[in-house]
This record gives structure tokens, C-alpha cells and sequence, in this order.
């Protein structure tokens, strides 16, 4: 039985049915994990792993039937797992150790998963390239020399490259569609609330989700099924029944609203993507979707409202970070001013520092009104409209990147240029609906695009019923 061809799905079958060990399964990946460490996918393989996995074997022995019983999960540095470090890739958090789980590294050691290593990422999830963590760049997974996408570039590349058959990333403008689709696996970001964020280091509260990185549409929505669900300590949870995502995926999509903005097909003009998303439309309406052109009048301001919003809340939540209690202490420090100034001068890196002091700009006395507080009403003023547009379609279909991974260096010196990267991908954060990317098409270097698909709250299972039958049907489209 070939371990690398199997999906989390059959892998799972077959420990469970005691055809694979969980041991043999995690030795398989961990060397895997040491074979293409050049990639710099991870930043630490947990060394108790195998110990885990053998007691593990002895659980399923005994008659443990966890959905994950035995199989090897990568978790995004952000994400806390008692008794190992969390450094979310800066300096100023590299030697801290979680005290306790996250929600979601419970429910998956509740289900039997094997924790095996933690995955590099940009520094407090700040950045669309991973080429902002303090631990080096990771490298695409298909071409070392282009970026593998960001802030979960570890985890994306990771999935792809085989190191594990599912991985962990957060999204809070597209941190997980984006690297998915540079790197030619599945991602979604759920609904806001559908996975609970306790245990997950913050960057900007109101906007970000966890969310499943996988090589198909099927382990996706199986891995979502065992991360959704209410927290007691996560009052931005949402505390509503988890499906079977699974029995939403029905083979078909005749007779489905396919909505397609208008405001989309302006920006595609001229860009890499615009071919294969076109044919994309064209898939579905041949395999009898109904394709409806809608609105959302606004979409064009959803960048700027993001990079209002997501900072402000930033700078609040990175405030703890002084120095005093929760990061490294400066060793140049000779009084409480200095530590708080040196100690931030030091652990903070040059992206993190940007979005801070853009924070504390629109927040600050006299542009707070301006800026701000426009951009929160404008933020409400998107959900109407896209309420409205969800009332004429089913789901909305869109690329989730202008083109395929850009080479490692191109962008660094222009922080807007960056910034655009997320242009296809932030509405879904600011409309705190679910989106999910897959592979679709093929750039001009034979690098795989992505195509996204968005469905109004809490149906993340019509979009894995959309995704999969692209997947299976798409030919060539939806091949990497």
C-alpha cells in the first residue's frame, strides 16, 4: 500500500481497519518531512511523534474509532498545542511554549490525530508570500524558486509537497485560498464563527477563520467536519449542529445558480487568471449550472476597507506584545520606556511594524471618524449587498489570485503590489462568509491557478458539492 497516494480519507480507513499502523503512517511522513526540509515548509518536527502514533496503534487495537485515529496533521505556527512552541515565525515569540490546546488541536487529538510538526509562515500572519517569517523563506512546492503564497505558505506547500495528508491554516484576507492555489491544493476559509479561534494567536479578531488545507475536495470537507463547532471560551463561536459535510457532495450541480459579479469580470481583464476563469464559467453552465450575473456595487473598495480594519484590530491585539510578559525582553533595556521601545524594535519584523503603525494611524485621535469607522460601516454595507446578491444564485464563482506564484524576491520592495495579492480573496473575510479555493487551470509558466467559490454563511457544504464535481469533471482544468 503506497502511504503517499492515499488520501486522509482512505488513510484513515486503513488505520482504523488496522491495515496501516499509525506508526508506520507518521514514520512515513516525518521522513518525507526530513527529506524535503529544503523547502522550509517547518519549522520544527515534534519529536514525540512516533512515541504518540505507537500508543495510538495500541488504542486502535482496543477499539478507538476516531475520525483521525492515527493520521499525521501539520498545524500553522499560530495555532497552540500544549507543551509546544508557537513562535508565529518572530523572533519576539521564539521561545514560547502553549500552556494549553486550542480548540482546534483538541478536537483533533480528541478524533486520535498525530501532531506532527509545525509549519513556517509570515510573521503574525502578516504578509502574502511567507517571505516575511523570521525563519527563512519556504519555497513553492512545485517551483522552488516562486513563493509558495502566505500567510500559510508552510502549511499549503507542506500538503502539497507530501509531508502530511492535511494541514492547518488561518485566513484573514485569503491566508489560506491564496497559497492553495499557488500551490495547486484545496483550502477554505469557513463562515466567521464556524470554527472557533480560541488558542490561535491573533492578528485582526473580527475577520480571520481556521481552516483545512488538503489535496482534495473530499478530505476537506471530512477534515471541516471535525473542526467546526461552538467553544465555551470563543464567544465568537458559533454554537450551532456541525454537518456531515461529506453528504452534501451529491455529484451533480444541474439546475444550480451560478452567480457571476460584474464588477468581476472588469477586474479579470488582461490579467493570467482571465482565461481559465472564464472557462470555468463556461464548465459549469455546459454541465447545466445557470450562470446569473449579479452585483455587489462596492466590491472594488473591500481591499481598502481590509487594510483599514485588519491593521487597526492588529495593533490592538499585538499591543501585549511588549516585552513585559508575553515576548522576549531586550538585553539593551534599562528602563520600562526602553523595553517596551527596544524590546518591539528588535522582535518585531519590517511587515508587522508596517501594519502596526498604519494601525495606530486610523485609530488615532482625529482619524479614527475617518477612517475607521468608515470602513466598519462600509464593512456593512458589503454584507447588504451581498445579501442581496446571494438572493439570485446559489453561490458566486471568482479567481482567488490574478495568476500563478510570483518568483521569491518580485514583490518585496513594493508593500501596496503585495497588498493586491489579496484583491480576489479579502470580500469573503469582510462578508465573514465561506470561500474555498481549488485548482483550476494553468498559468504561463504550467503553474497551477486557483478558482474560489463563495456561498452566503453556512453553506460550506453547496460549495463542497460545487468543488468536487469541478474536480472530478474538470479534465485538464482541474488536474495540477
Amino acid at each position: 500500500m503506497d502511504i503517499g497516494k492515499l488520501s486522509l480519507i482512505e488513510l484513515a480507513k486503513a488505520i482504523s481497519e488496522q491495515k496501516l499502523t499509525s506508526y508506520e503512517v507518521t514514520k512515513y511522513y516525518i521522513e518525507r518531512c526530513q527529506e524535503k526540509s529544503d523547502l522550509n515548509a517547518l519549522l520544527e518536527i515534534f519529536d514525540d511523534s512516533l512515541d504518540r502514533a505507537s500508543e495510538m496503534d495500541e488504542k486502535i487495537k482496543g477499539g478507538f474509532k476516531g475520525k483521525l485515529a492515527g493520521v499525521p496533521v501539520i498545524i500553522k505556527d499560530n495555532i497552540l498545542y500544549k507543551g509546544k512552541k508557537a513562535s508565529c515565525s518572530s523572533r519576539f515569540l521564539e521561545n514560547y511554549v502553549a500552556q494549553y490546546n486550542s480548540t482546534v488541536v483538541q478536537k483533533m487529538l480528541d478524533e486520535g490525530a498525530i501532531i506532527i510538526a509545525r509549519a513556517n509562515m509570515d510573521e503574525f500572519a502578516m504578509g502574502s508570500s511567507t517571505e516575511n517569517s523570521a525563519y527563512g523563506v519556504t519555497k513553492n512546492a512545485l517551483d522552488p524558486s516562486r513563493v509558495p503564497g502566505g500567510s500559510s505558505g508552510g502549511s499549503a506547500c507542506a500538503v502539497a509537497a507530501g509531508l502530511a495528508p492535511v494541514a492547518l491554516g488561518t485566513d484573514t484576507g485569503g491566508s489560506i485560498r491564496q497559497p492553495c492555489s499557488y500551490n495547486g491544493v484545496v483550502g477554505i476559509k469557513p463562515t466567521y464563527g464556524r470554527v472557533s479561534r480560541y488558542g490561535v494567536v491573533a492578528f485582526a479578531s473580527s475577520i480571520e477563520q481556521v481552516g483545512p488545507i488538503t489535496k482534495n475536495v473530499k478530505d476537506n470537507a471530512y477534515m471541516l467536519s471535525v473542526l467546526a463547532g461552538g467553544s465555551i471560551h470563543d464567544e465568537t463561536s458559533l454554537k450551532v449542529e456541525v454537518p456531515d459535510y461529506l453528504s452534501y457532495i451529491k455529484g451533480d450541480i444541474k439546475g444550480l445558480k451560478v452567480g457571476v459579479l460584474k464588477e468581476i469580470e472588469e477586474a479579470v481583464k488582461g490579467l493570467e487568471v482571465e482565461k481559465s476563469y472564464k472557462e470555468a464559467v463556461k464548465f459549469l453552465k455546459d454541465n447545466g449550472a445557470e450562470i446569473v450575473e449579479v452585483s455587489i456595487p462596492d466590491f472594488k473598495l473591500t481591499l481598502p476597507c481590509y487594510y483599514i480594519i485588519a491593521p487597526a484590530e492588529a495593533t490592538s491585539n499585538l499591543g501585549r506584545f511588549d516585552g513585559v510578559k508575553y515576548s522576549r525582553r531586550s538585553a539593551e533595556a534599562k528602563d520600562v520606556d526602553e523595553i517596551y521601545v527596544k524590546s518591539r524594535s528588535e522582535g518585531f519584523g519590517k511587515e508587522v511594524k508596517r501594519r502596526i503603525m498604519l494601525g495606530n494611524f486610523v485609530l488615532s485621535s482625529g482619524y479614527f471618524d475617518a477612517y475607521y469607522n468608515k470602513a466598519k460601516k462600509l464593512q456593512q454595507k458589503l454584507i447588504a449587498e451581498s445579501k442581496k446578491a446571494f438572493e439570485n444564485c446559489d453561490v458566486l464563482v471568482l479567481p482567488t489570485t490574478a495568476g500563478e506564484a510570483f518568483k521569491i524576491g518580485a514583490k518585496g520592495g513594493d508593500p501596496v503590489e503585495m497588498y493586491k495579492e489579496d484583491l480576489f480573496t479579502i470580500m469573503a473575510n469582510i462578508l465573514g462568509t465561506p470561500a474555498l479555493s481549488l485548482p483550476f487551470g494553468k498559468g504561463e509558466s504550467g503553474l497551477p491557478l486557483g478558482l474560489q467559490i463563495v456561498a452566503d454563511r453556512l453553506n460550506e457544504g453547496l460549495i463542497y458539492n460545487v468543488a468536487d464535481f469541478i474536480e472530478n469533471n474538470g479534465g485538464d482544468y482541474a488536474r495540477v
